[in-house]
């Protein structure tokens, strides 16, 4: 008898696979973050962007073997749980969703900074409120609809976020300035960590590229192949777009940093190249809130459904639309409340160590279920022995040392919330089991 997972068809091949990879890495954040790493690092970001594409790619690798190990829904917390137990699986269950959440509620606000730029209302509290409840809240709604009304919305985000970036890079380099290019210093050790870990925003995300895993042709091959041609697609295609910018706009990138690749267009092809990129980011941005919204909440209603988190009433389809409408309500609501009480940057660097800490358990977990398990026909395996899932997190630890005191701080009282609430619940289901 063949299982589920058997007769899933292994359609897809390398370039397949590097294009899911490229489609779901690129997304708002590039659009908003080369003026910020311009202002710590100066012309020299393009190392921070280099080391970030060194670590996705050792990330999603590390994802690559574990998911090839377990093969049950779920993703990173998934192979967390199976490799060290329950409470671990809890913690980056919990994690994910907080990463993805701040992250939506980071380019929620990006996209309100962004329509400030032509509507200045939007720069009022009263105004900044009412578009972020619109949004989160006209996206849950379209979703509890339906899957196929919100899945609609998704299909144009590849096209519009792409084409004017590839646009800017081909026509930008005629007034490129290679003195804006020059490095004025070599950034300290503290501002390479601070950038790193702000850029990261842009690069996460890769690892649900390899969630088909089960539709790979010959993946002990095709995987590698395809994840080194998608990061290095992304990480040529971002180095591209930093240079153009910093080498147009020079040492008035940082000035920017509500629209600074719609600045540069505007220098590159006048007042339509700066309308065609504003509305591309807004697009790109409101794309990406319409993808997260229509996916993430069903990671909630699985959590949910195999009693992850304790709160089965999430686990509730809708009577008539048949779409897990509460978790898809909670999952837009904590998106609006975390969007209005923070900003891009500050939402950025959280969403990246909320997602930073589910990688560093998936690295360790590959070493975990490389011991508990056999390797089995099928099972992608990394080479050089434990040499990459070892320096992916101990990279991540190098990450996470830049978050600030208060940051640290925070994540350390919430683990320690999370887990007072994870053991009082497994005392509360003891008893009611007596």
């Amino acid at each position: 008898m063949k299982t589920n997972q058997e007769e899933l068809k292994r359609k897809i091949g390398v370039w397949g696979l590097s294009a899911n990879i490229v489609n779901i890495i690129v997304g708002a954040g590039i659009f908003v973050l080369p003026a910020i790493i311009a202002e710590i690092t100066g012309a020299a970001g393009i190392l921070v962007y280099l080391f970030c594409g060194f670590l996705i790619a050792l990330v999603m690798l590390c994802f690559a073997e574990a998911g090839s190990k377990v093969t049950r829904s779920g993703g990173g917390y998934a192979y967390v749980e199976t490799a060290f137990g329950p409470f671990p699986g809890f913690l980056a269950a919990v994690f994910l969703i907080l990463g993805s959440t701040f992250s939506d509620a980071a380019v929620a606000n990006a996209l309100v900074e962004l329509l400030s730029l032509a509507f200045p209302i939007f720069k009022t509290t009263y105004g900044r409120l009412a578009f972020l409840i619109l949004i989160f809240g006209g996206l849950a709604s379209l979703n509890v609809l339906g899957v196929k009304q919100g899945i609609g919305l998704v299909k144009i985000n590849t096209v519009a976020k792409l084409t004017p970036i590839l646009l800017l890079i081909l026509f930008g380099w005629k007034d490129v300035s290679l003195a804006n290019l020059s490095w004025e210093a070599t950034p300290t050790l503290e501002q390479f960590g601070t950038a790193s870990l702000i850029l990261f925003f842009a690069f996460q995300g890769g690892d649900t590229g390899l969630i088909v895993g089960g539709e790979i042709k010959n993946p002990q091959k095709t995987v590698p192949k395809a994840i080194f041609i998608g990061i290095s697609f992304v990480l040529v295609l971002y180095i591209l777009i930093q240079s153009v910018a910093q080498g147009i706009l020079g040492s008035e990138l940082p000035m920017y940093k509500e629209a600074p690749l719609a600045q540069a267009a505007n220098v590159i092809f006048g007042p339509i190249g700066y309308t065609v990129l504003i509305l591309g980011a807004g697009i790109s941005m409101f794309g990406m809130l319409s993808g997260e919204i229509l996916n993430l909440p069903r990671v909630i209603f699985g959590l949910a459904s195999d009693r992850v988190i304790p709160l089965e009433k999430l686990a509730i389809v809708h009577p008539r639309f048949k779409t897990p409408h509460l978790a898809i309500m909670l999952y837009a609501g904590i998106g609006f409340f975390t969007a209005s009480v923070g900003g891009f940057k500050q939402l950025a660097v959280i969403a990246s160590a909320s997602m930073l800490l589910v990688y560093f358990g998936v690295s360790l977990a590959v070493v975990k279920l490389r011991k508990m398990k056999k390797t089995a026909t099928g099972e992608f395996k990394l080479p050089f022995g434990y040499t990459i899932p070892i320096l992916s997190a101990g990279i991540i630890l190098f990450f996470l040392s830049n978050l600030g005191g208060y940051e640290k701080s925070g994540l350390l009282v919430f683990i320690g919330i999370l887990t007072l609430i994870y053991f009082i619940l497994q005392y509360v289901r003891r008893q009611k089991g007596r």
